[in-house]
């Protein structure tokens, strides 16, 4: 997620490198062919572009609002899967009976439960991500628990399903009363829901067709605006023309960086830097002194 007032300019410039480079050469040859060899016939009225323009910036501003709201869905679910792991991990800690003879074993129980819910945040931003998801998960799972997620395509889905033994196991033994695994149960279906929403986000293809005629489109006006400007501006056409061109290939990449939050870009929804959080949070709800620290911005400018 980039941060904002440290966005350096080289980072927004650097993905357009390549079409201001091929805009400023357009401008410079037109202003060129009618400044200085005075090729005649090439200039275009200036309510082609414009009414061009005028359709693309609608399309753009269309297809901006749609990839941020798909980036703001994602931020919204990531937001409720914190929100649920801090309850999940209150309602262990509340529900589950960890006095009598079996104390040792509920306690045991409990404790496992949370980890295993830090270890199912980052697999399933890893996941979303086309990472490993059980990357440091040692830390977190049992031997026995890692090699039985690792055999399952679908390893946060995997953790989840240990978490519904575990909390069968509780109500078999009599930790917890018919009312609370049901809260409990609640708990891990908001989870899944979550898990399901993000994983819908990141397989639904932004429209290929609707991109590529934006791109074309986008790209015919760029051409036809300096033959518009030429005949009255001459080279002074160039500046206008980059900067035009600049403002509209940033809008439009915008749009399609934001349409992907997992992708592992620094427009990405931080899910590494939430997991974290969520780990932090649960391991004090555990009353442990040691955790780790908050995850620093890369480059002082984002977060991943």
């Amino acid at each position: 997620m980039l941060l904002k007032n440290k966005i350096p300019l080289k980072f927004l410039f650097r993905k357009t490198r390549s079409e201001i480079i091929f805009v400023s050469f357009l401008s410079v040859i037109i202003g060129m062919a009618d400044e200085l060899f005075h090729v005649g016939g090439i200039a275009i009225p200036l309510a082609i572009p414009s009414i061009l323009g005028t359709a693309i910036s609608l399309i753009l501003a269309f297809r901006t609002g749609q990839s941020y709201n798909r980036w703001w869905e994602a931020r919204i679910v990531w937001g409720a899967i914190v929100n649920d792991s801090r309850t999940l991990t209150r309602q262990l800690l509340g529900f589950i009976d960890i006095g009598g003879e079996e104390a040792g074993q509920a306690a045991t129980l409990v404790q496992k439960m949370v980890y295993r819910q830090m270890a199912w945040s980052y697999a399933l931003g890893r996941s979303l991500r086309k990472q490993s998801p059980l990357k440091d998960a040692k830390q977190f799972l049992s031997e026995e628990e890692l090699v039985q997620v690792a055999k399952q395509d679908n390893v946060p889905n995997a953790l989840l399903q240990l978490q519904t033994a575990d909390l069968k196991k509780a109500f078999r033994k009599g930790w917890v009363n018919p009312y609370q695994q049901v809260q409990l149960d609640e708990t891990l279906k908001r989870l899944c829901d979550s898990m399901g929403k993000s994983e819908r986000i990141k397989n639904t293809v932004f429209p290929a067709t609707y991109s590529l005629i934006v791109h074309l489109f986008l790209y015919l006006f760029i051409l036809l605006l300096p033959f518009a400007l030429v005949d009255d501006l001459g080279f002074i056409q160039i500046p206008l023309v980059i900067t035009v061109a600049i403002a509209f290939f940033l809008i439009e990449k915008t749009a399609i960086y934001l349409q992907d939050p997992f992708e592992n870009l620094p427009t990405d929804t931080p899910v590494t830097s939430i997991a974290r959080t969520i780990e932090i949070n649960l391991r004090q709800m555990l009353n442990e002194t040691e955790v780790p620290e908050t995850v620093k911005p890369e480059k002082n400018f984002y977060l991943m």
